[in-house]
């Protein structure tokens, strides 16, 4: 199986090629005949010649400078002991991969080729895979091989003096004991795991303190019995009351049938099955794992990373993602230059690693894990997956109560500010209608009085005037009625500023004596109506209703057209009501309105100042009706 990765960088240099084409187009002007330029020298060949040279130069200059920029190309083969399809040799070359790209500046092609040496475990099929490998790769450019697996790093040991030379390999994916501790010349470098199943016992007896029974479980491949004899011979030199049985060399159907009936305090410790001894082949974590830890009526724990996820609690595993990361590392630095003899052997150790989900199958709790352990696959509980919907919770919580508390602070605010604006509307009405009052007083107590005086010093003058003299008279005449019209008029504008009917009788006398003069000057039929008001009304809230009432009919005059109108005043409840109301021609409330003025504006303040509210309601054609409702209380 092969795997290419060719990336492209024309991007990188499409610039320096617009340059070297404007360039180009530039040496076939001045080649052209047809091409002319004013001499800066005398002589406009030489000059010609001189700018080739230097464009020629700089093209050259251009050119060098692109080929420096570029870096070669570099070529990675990766050798794997079994296929992609394996999940240990897809993590390794996944992060191999992956890693190199992110790490190294230069264009790296990648190959994969899988040896498959668990099927082909015999010499002369080792010396085939030889050849075919000169062959293919012989005089093709490789830069780094990694060599993934136990038996492709023995294999290319054994071939060191014919397979790639001079070509650093860099090894990973297997312990130093199961290559068969090779003796490696020194473009070999890498990294080796380490395979330590004593601990992977202890996690797993300190989780199950009561184990009594250890089965071990393994294939019957080359690598299956290698990884088998390991772990005997670490467990034959271990103290421990546990007892082992070792369950290898089995056909898989009966193996699953023995792990359906293991007996209780047992635990499984599967080690690697690529092959029953029926020779079937199994992908290792993906497949057969997966069958066994289903099977099993124990617990199951395994060395490999690769393995969580697929059927084991966890244990002291072989970290093949970080193994993939190192080994993309020393790739880096090789392709950077670094000579391999200079790129120590690492030996990485394992990590305790447990798997969640099994974790909550067989009910351990993560206390129980030894000190230092990693959970994956780990499934949030109630709180963390519905921590940010309280902690957004929480924010609009504290937003509305902050809102809240902005809304109210804004509301006393904008009440204060109404009640000084209706404090101050008051005491600019209160100032007005003690201007009326005085005015009122100056017309009638001064003006009339003298208008008085003047027309009774007319009519005296009339009087001593011959009656011959009939011009005079009549001239006389006409200013006696003048004065007195003036007078009258006069006096009519002193009770229109201040009512005396409302101070001495009343607010009901008064109003039903202000739309009878209204109606007698006016020449309009004025229907008052007064109903249930029986106990005098306090004298700001009558001064308001009477001044609603004058500055309605007022408004009823000068816009409305109307002949008639009607004034009603009735109580409800502890609020007088008073209405004026026409058939006039009306006005939309809706857009702007044309016939609101001062007046409707003062009746409102007036309304709003004694604490009663103000209403309009009309529309074109229909009449107007004017409503206010003012609080009535005892005088």
């Amino acid at each position: 199986m092969e795997i290419r990765r060719i990336e492209s960088f024309s991007a990188v240099t499409w610039g320096t090629d617009g340059l070297i084409w404007v360039c180009a187009r530039a040496l076939s002007m001045m080649l052209d005949n047809s091409w002319r330029t004013k001499p800066l020298l005398r002589n406009g060949r030489r000059w010609r010649w001189i700018s080739l040279s230097v464009l020629v130069v700089f093209l050259f200059l251009i050119e060098s400078n692109a080929l420096a920029q570029v870096s070669p190309k570099k070529n990675v083969l990766i050798l794997n002991e079994v296929g992609l399809s394996h999940a240990l040799t897809n993590e390794v070359t996944q992060q191999i991969v992956t890693g190199v790209e992110q790490m190294t500046g230069h264009q790296v092609e990648f190959y994969s080729e899988n040896l498959n040496f668990i099927s082909m475990p015999n010499n002369p099929s080792l010396a085939e895979t030889r050849d075919w490998l000169a062959k293919k790769y012989g005089g093709h450019q490789t830069d780094v091989v990694v060599a993934v697996g136990p038996d492709t790093i023995k294999f290319l040991s054994d071939y060191a003096d014919v397979l790639f030379r001079e070509v650093p390999i860099v090894i990973c994916g297997i312990t130093e004991g199961q290559a068969g501790y090779p003796k490696l010349d020194p473009r070999f470098t890498g990294t080796w795991q380490t395979l330590e199943p004593g601990k992977t016992l202890d996690a797993a007896i300190r989780i199950f303190p009561n184990t009594r029974h250890v089965f071990v479980v393994g294939g019957s491949s080359v690598l299956d019995r290698g990884v088998m004899a390991a772990t005997k011979d670490s467990f034959n030199s271990i103290s421990t009351t546990v007892e082992f049985s070792y369950l290898n060399d089995m056909v898989m159907e009966k193996l699953l049938d023995q792990l359906r009936s293991l007996p209780e305090n047992s635990i499984v410790l599967y080690l690697s099955f690529f092959q029953d001894f029926a020779g079937k082949k199994f992908l290792n974590a993906t497949q057969a794992l997966p069958l066994v830890a289903s099977a099993a009526n124990a617990p199951v724990f395994g060395m490999s990373d690769t393995y969580l996820g697929h059927g084991i609690v966890g244990g002291e595993v072989m970290n093949y993602q970080e193994q993939g990361k190192v080994t993309a590392r020393i790739v880096s630095e090789l392709l950077e230059g670094k000579k391999a003899a200079d790129i120590p052997m690492e030996t990485l150790s394992g990590m305790l690693m447990f798997d969640w989900n099994q974790l909550t199958r067989w009910h351990v709790p993560e206390t129980q894990l030894p000190y230092g352990s990693r959970i994956v696959f780990h499934e949030p509980g109630f709180w963390e997956r519905s921590k940010w919907i309280w902690g957004s919770a929480l924010l609009i919580i504290l937003g509305l109560f902050a809102l809240a508390a902005y809304l109210h602070l804004s509301r006393k605010q904008l009440r204060l500010v109404t009640e000084g604006h209706r404090q101050l509307s008051g005491m600019l009405i209160h100032a007005e209608e003690q201007e009326r009052h005085r005015i009122a007083s100056e017309l009638h107590d001064d003006f009339s009085q003298r208008l008085a005086v003047l027309a009774l010093g007319l009519e005296n003058l009339d009087e001593g005037i011959p009656a011959s003299s009939t011009d005079i008279h009549q001239q006389l005449r006409k200013l006696l009625h003048s004065t007195n019209d003036l007078g009258s008029d006069l006096h009519t504008l002193s009770r229109q500023l201040y009512s005396s009917t409302l101070e001495s009788l009343g607010l009901v006398p008064a109003v039903g004596a202000l739309c009878k003069e209204f109606a007698a000057q006016h020449n309009i039929v004025v229907d008052f109506i007064s109903n249930e008001i029986s106990r005098p009304v306090p004298p700001d809230a009558a001064l308001c209703v009477f001044r609603v009432v004058q500055e309605g009919l007022r408004n009823l005059k000068r816009h409305s057209g109307a002949v008639e109108a009607w004034v009603e005043l009735r109580k409800s409840g502890n609020r007088l009501i008073v209405t004026v109301r026409d058939q006039g021609c009306g006005f939309s409330l809706k857009g702007p309105h044309q016939h609101e003025g001062i007046g409707l504006r003062s009746m409102e303040e007036r309304v709003r100042s004694v604490g009663g509210e103000f209403q309009i309601y009309s529309s074109p054609g229909k009449g107007t009706e004017i409503r206010a409702w003012v609080p009535f209380l005892s005088a």
